[in-house]
């Protein structure tokens, strides 16, 4: 009996522990920054279906606002890590990467199959050859634009540079401004300079600049900003714009004062809220500027990741596997009315998610959007530097030679 009593109290300490970790084994904690309703909605639709199919375990949601998340994202990833995080792939996701702060899930990716599942955006999750998070929607960008207005001036939805100034110059003859855009946020400058590099200089030229590999100094870069000119100074885009926010300058679009918008998918909904319907709003792809290039696109991705500190790796892994699924998929991405990455999802049936859809499946390129695909620092002395030369095009020069001084103190 003496033995058997020292013995238990010997073992007690490790039965409460083993006790402790099997009560917490069952708990999945996910931070995220979907604040905003549609995104809550989505988040909660998933997180419900995946608790249905997984009653074992308990999920704890923390929800941040989108900016402070950006924030806190450094600190709880060091200090107290969740077990799922929602971020973003290219090089948002490579600080992280680096440091050694995100799991490495290659082994998902090869269990699953999903190399072939989500082959429009595994490069994107891609770093040294491994995979570092899941990817579950992305969503087009391109130019919508007011049919009724073409129609009434007799113009084609434009598709090479050229019958784009012309569409332009018939608009602004008529009293129309050719492009709404506001420039209070900076990054809407960045869609612009994004795809006119993507159409003057190709995708793997763009993705050497934004990697920091080519001056910006180049003169493929003020190739660039010459067909940016033949825009901005004849007057194309929106007075004022700088005092306007993207949404602000919807209205320019609904009104009829403004007859396109270079924009993502998201612009839909508050155009459509504003009275625009399908017989009104149309959507184009950029037109091609070099001939025969490929035409790369612009397609963000939301991705989930599993931070390498993590408490509960084996249930992280069961969520990220259900959120790669395509009926998964297909649900959150009517939810929040944006494209599922997954290429055996549902087909969508709203008319611009249709043509993003059809628009990027054909698409072997994809750019992340400025700010994703260069590092922080020169995402935001870029996107300032555009405003700037949109609101003065003399500046053009001094604010390449400026870019090219923050690029050589950034890629170091």
């Amino acid at each position: 009996m003496k033995v058997r009593s020292t013995l238990l109290v010997k073992l007690l300490p490790l039965l409460f522990s083993a006790m402790a970790l099997s009560a917490s084994a069952g708990t999945l904690v996910i931070n995220s920054d979907a604040s905003d309703p549609a995104a809550k909605a989505a988040l909660d639709a998933i997180i419900k279906g995946f608790k249905a199919e997984n009653t074992d375990v308990e999920v704890k949601l923390n929800t941040f606002d989108h900016e402070g998340y950006k924030t806190s994202i450094r600190n709880f990833l060091t200090a107290n890590p969740p077990d799922v995080v929602n971020w973003y792939p290219g090089h948002r996701m490579a600080p992280f990467v680096d440091a050694g702060l995100f799991e490495d899930v290659s082994d998902l990716w090869t269990k699953n199959g999903l190399d072939e599942a989500l082959k429009p955006a595994a490069a994107a999750m891609t770093i040294n050859g491994k995979k570092w998070g899941v990817p579950y929607l992305y969503y087009q960008w391109g130019i919508y634009y007011r049919k009724d207005i073409f129609a009434k001036l007799n113009i084609t939805p434009p598709k090479t540079w050229k019958e784009l100034l012309d569409a332009s110059a018939k608009l602004k003859q008529n009293g129309v401004t050719p492009f709404a855009i506001g420039t209070k946020q900076t990054w809407t400058t960045a869609a612009w300079f994004d795809y006119l590099d993507l159409r003057t200089n190709g995708y793997q030229f763009h993705m050497d600049l934004t990697n920091g590999k080519v001056p910006y100094t180049d003169k493929r870069v003020s190739a660039v900003f010459d067909r940016w000119d033949e825009l901005v100074k004849p007057g194309y885009f929106l007075p004022n714009h700088a005092s306007y926010t993207w949404e602000e300058a919807v209205p320019a679009m609904v009104k009829g004062e403004a007859a396109m918008y270079l924009m993502g998918n998201f612009a839909v909904a508050p155009m459509k809220a504003a009275g625009l319907t399908e017989s009104s709003l149309g959507f184009m792809q950029f037109p091609a500027i070099t001939p025969g290039l490929a035409m790369a696109e612009e397609a963000p991705i939301e991705s989930v990741h599993i931070p390498a500190q993590a408490k509960n790796k084996a249930d992280a892994r069961r969520l990220l596997a259900y959120m790669a699924r395509p009926d998964v998929q297909t649900k959150v991405s009517q939810i929040l009315e944006e494209l599922p990455v997954n290429v055996k999802a549902s087909e969508p049936t709203d008319p611009y998610l249709k043509a993003g859809f059809d628009l990027l499946k054909n698409t072997s390129d994809l750019s992340q959007y400025y700010d994703r695909d260069a590092l922080a620092e020169m995402a935001k002395a870029g996107m300032d530097g555009f405003q700037h030369y949109m609101l003065k095009p003399e500046s053009r020069q001094q604010v390449l030679e400026r870019l090219e001084q923050i690029r050589r103190n950034v890629y170091k």
